[in-house]
């Protein structure tokens, strides 16, 4: 194998890992000095007997020392320009000829030059191309690191092969589209047919749509024009419908910076411009392979914003089986639409089954085996669970114990509780049942050994139940947007930040442990509201309806006594919940009396973390006048 070829097969290897500010210089110095040995070789007809080592070292050495001058002159050394661009080519091509001409000059000044005058010219061009191909091929690297899984990504048709288009093709590519794949491309420019964009081929004009759906077995049409058409627009549309298809339409750029730029979906927004922070990524590529690759694993809530996301990515890092359970049969049609784009319901990893079914649950988990559960399933409507208590109790509490205990006897090893931040320092129904849960999640650790632990979420954006949904649903209703209360604050995260930290959680967390995303400062819900207000367009006022029973005004991350400690992950804490044996308050809040009588609880068991580190805890349910009870229960 030649010189060239070596030195390329190996910075590509190598050259990801750490290929950058200080990278770089090496990989122009090694260049010129392949390249200076190659003209020489070259110049003296393959006779390297006839080459003076030592003067073209010392030429090398000068080289590399004018080259590394220049780079850092240019700032092409200190991440002015994108690995492989082609501001960083046309950069380093000016270098290139500024060297080889100073190097040129030095020659003429010498009677006799340290090398032939031809090999520094020779040289230059060598070292371009190595120096550019060792930069494109990182660059092809990591485009390939973030590109969309084909086996689970959603299967893209762009119309359009524009500019517009091709903008969306490669930010599609690049993972700035979320899951998004390109698979296709139709125009109905004739010269384009069987051209490719970044790969991508045109597979003709839009009356081929059908076709070219069935081929790609794509999900989705995505129109990228110009003022379409409105005629030709409404043909398309019948032909996606005809395929399956989704169609979205690319908004243009002036239609984007427009102030009244319509807000129609809460996860189109840039969250970043909303927020104030990047999402954060855990990176769980090792995590995952380790955790879920060949497991048969078990998701609640499965037809959830949660469960359904979490689904997707799980079957992106190859389990043995997906279990996806959920009581609402519409909610699993939905999923499965989303990941096979056709409703499997007779699949076997299909389940429709309710937690709170204690000999369901027990039977399911005994016979299918899972090695993982991640719990999803829960109610989470707040102002809901104030009026209906004992449905939060049934399914937030005894529906979770219910899943706990057969996931113990079926021997499950892992088991991920989905909570809320608002278990931290419950307030209200939602955030107590949330917090008995996380106990109870505990001492099913503590008892079987295994790695039963929870993770708490912020507000989701883009969930069905997040403050961003009810204010574009409001919005786009044209109803006033209502905020509780004027300085109310919220921490807010991502679906994808969300099912980073579920799966995170599997390959960091320890038994007994409720993990916590840092999340950055929490956001003012006022300020949120008047942000999508003034990007709607609508003329929509923010009206305060009060805090409603059981609604704190502030998130918080951590209990009383809890530490933020984070031992594996500098964007993870780690948080000890002092665990509950079911058969001790949850038994005695049973016996309280019926459903009945339970919906009349005005505040549930206020089980929180002990203080003092005293194994003795005070757990209290104050029932209401018309209850059987009548009275104050303690429990110790």
């Amino acid at each position: 194998m030649r010189p060239t070829s070596i030195f390329f097969s190996l910075a590509y290897l190598a050259a990801p890992r750490w290929l950058g500010r200080a990278g770089t210089p090496l990989v122009d110095a090694g260049a010129w000095l392949v390249a200076l040995t190659g003209a020489a070789w070259l110049r003296f007809e393959f006779d390297f007997a006839q080459v003076d080592a030592v003067a073209l070292a010392r030429v090398a050495s000068v080289t590399v020392a004018m080259v590394w001058v220049a780079g850092i002159a240019t700032h092409m050394y200190l991440g002015r320009y994108p690995i492989g661009s082609l501001d960083e080519a046309l950069n380093l091509a000016r270098i290139t000829g500024v060297v080889v001409l100073a190097l040129f000059g030095m020659s003429l000044l010498c009677d006799k030059p340290e090398v032939p005058r031809s090999v520094p010219l020779i040289a230059a061009f060598l070292a371009l191309g190595l120096s550019v191909a060792v930069r494109v091929a990182v660059r092809l690297h990591r485009a390939r690191q973030v590109r969309p899984d084909g086996d689970s990504a959603r299967r893209v048709i762009v119309y359009g092969a524009g500019s517009r288009g091709r903008e969306l093709v490669r930010a599609m590519l690049s993972g700035a589209a979320g899951d998004a794949l390109p698979v296709a491309v139709l125009d109905d420019d004739p010269a384009l047919r069987h051209n490719r964009i970044s790969g991508v081929p045109v597979r003709g004009s839009w009356r081929e749509l059908i076709t070219v759906a069935r081929q790609t077995q794509a999900q989705q049409l995505i129109v990228a024009f110009v003022n379409p058409a409105p005629a030709k627009i409404n043909a398309v549309k019948s032909l996606a419908r005809r395929a399956r298809l989704d169609v979205k339409t690319v908004p243009s750029l002036s239609e984007q910076l427009r102030p009244w730029t319509r807000v129609s979906d809460p996860c189109q927004l840039n969250f970043a411009d909303v927020v104030g922070r990047q999402p954060i990524d855990l990176g769980l590529r090792e995590a995952a392979s380790t955790c879920l690759r060949g497991k048969r694993i078990l998701v609640t809530g499965a037809g959830g914003s949660i469960g359904a996301a979490l689904c997707r990515r799980v079957l992106q890092f190859e389990p043995a089986e997906l279990l996806m359970l959920d009581r609402d049969e519409s909610a699993l049609h939905a999923v499965q639409l989303s990941i096979h784009a056709e409703p499997r319901l007779d699949s076997p990893g299909v389940i429709l089954g309710d937690i709170t079914d204690t000999d369901a649950m027990h039977g399911l988990l005994g016979d299918l085996g899972p090695d993982l559960v991640f719990h999803a399933a829960a109610l989470k409507q707040p102002a809901l669970l104030e009026r209906f208590p004992e449905q939060a109790w049934r399914t937030n509490v005894l529906g979770t114990l219910n899943l706990l205990e057969a996931a113990r006897h079926a021997g499950v090893r892992q088991f991920v509780n989905i909570s809320t931040v608002e278990a931290a320092n419950p307030a209200g129904v939602y955030g107590r049942s949330k917090r008995i849960a996380e106990r109870l999640v505990a001492d099913a650790a503590k008892r079987s050994g295994a790695a039963f632990l929870s993770v708490r979420f912020a507000d989701v954006v883009g969930s069905r139940s997040s403050a961003l949904a009810t204010f574009t649903g409001q919005l786009t209703a044209g109803r006033p947007v209502t905020v509780p209360h004027p300085d109310m604050t919220r921490f807010l995260m991502t679906i994808p930040e969300a099912v980073q930290l579920v799966i995170q959680a599997t390959a960091i967390g320890s038994p007994g442990e409720t993990l916590v995303l840092d999340v950055g400062a929490p956001t003012r819900i006022t300020e949120l509201a008047e942000q999508l207000v003034a990007m709607s367009g609508y003329d929509s006022p923010i009206v305060y309806t009060g805090l409603g029973r059981g609604e704190p005004l502030h998130d918080e991350l951590f209990g009383v006594g809890e530490q933020d400690c984070r031992p594996v992950h500098p964007s993870i804490a780690h948080v000890r919940v002092a665990p509950l044996a079911p058969g001790t308050a949850l038994a005695r809040c049973t016996r309280l009396g019926s459903a009945s009588a339970m919906a009349e609880l005005t505040e549930f068991p206020r089980i929180i973390g002990p203080r003092t580190g005293s194994p003795v805890e005070v757990a209290r349910v104050r029932v209401g006048a018309a209850s059987p009870a009548g009275r104050e229960v303690e429990q110790r």
